[in-house]
């Protein structure tokens, strides 16, 4: 029997154990031509990714792949777009459900645990397909402060410091590691988490601009790249401070100056 067979349906083993509709799924984010990159420091959390616009007829406002969730958890997805928007329904759902039975927001591991466990499902039994979608959730925990997870259409998921999704995703991880190794006076790599710890919300704002730009080796302009971001930093402003926010042009562009002039 050739492979061909094995990838006919979803529950069906290959005899090397591989389940050939789910590494599809897989490959369906990797094609989707984008990249997203999450890092998070001491009290903020940052999703970029690209924005690109295939018409010019198209209105650039209603084009994008961060999503809120809850007021303090947003997310980015990498991978086919109306799968992504199905996700992120369910994920409101989830969120709203688990607010008003316990009477508290759902944080961001819970949230992520729970999207995971969904997913999961999808791979199992035949009459669904899983999505071919990358989601990556930034929030703030009310206990562990900033928080970064990565799901997969496998059902996987796991927290990161920093992360990428999608076209160039281990390019992208490569160069976050390296940064990492760098940080705490050359510590990061014995300990991420306190290396994370000193990295303040400028800099993490700034290591998410370098990474995309190293990966793909171009200088964005304001209307090319998509920040999230979510900081209890008292550079925030208190209004939005502890909340999930999609930044405007003029701010990417301050962003995006201040990376360059640094070069």
């Amino acid at each position: 029997m050739s492979r061909t067979s094995y990838d006919r349906f979803l529950t069906v083993f290959s005899p090397e154990g591989r389940l050939y509709q789910v590494e599809y799924a897989f490959k369906a984010i990797s094609g989707s031509g984008h990249t997203a990159i999450a890092v998070r420091g001491k009290d903020t959390a940052v999703v970029i990714t690209q924005k690109k616009v295939p018409d010019k007829l198209l209105d650039p406002d209603t084009i994008t792949h961060l999503f809120s969730i809850t007021p303090t958890i947003g997310c980015v997805m990498t991978g086919l777009i109306a799968d992504a928007r199905a996700q992120v329904m369910r994920a409101r759902a989830e969120a709203a459900e688990f607010r008003y039975k316990y009477g508290y927001e759902i944080t961001p591991d819970a949230l992520a645990r729970r999207m995971a466990n969904i997913n999961q499902v999808y791979t199992q039994r035949a009459g669904m397909r899983p999505l071919g979608i990358a989601m990556i959730l930034i929030g703030i925990d009310p206990e562990f402060g900033p928080q970064c997870f990565k799901l997969d259409p496998a059902g996987y998921f796991v927290g990161y410091h920093a992360t990428a999704a999608g076209q160039k995703q281990q390019e992208a991880m490569n160069h976050l590691e390296k940064k990492w190794k760098k940080l705490d006076s050359g510590r990061g790599a014995d300990d991420a988490a306190n290396a994370g710890k000193t990295l303040s919300r400028a800099e993490v704002i700034e290591m998410a601009i370098e990474a995309i730009s190293t990966v793909h080796a171009t200088d964005f302009k304001p209307d090319e790249v998509e920040i999230g971001i979510v900081s209890d930093s008292d550079e925030e402003n208190p209004k939005t401070r502890g909340q999930w926010r999609v930044m405007d042009t003029a701010e990417i562009e301050r962003h995006l100056l201040a990376y360059a002039e640094k070069d």
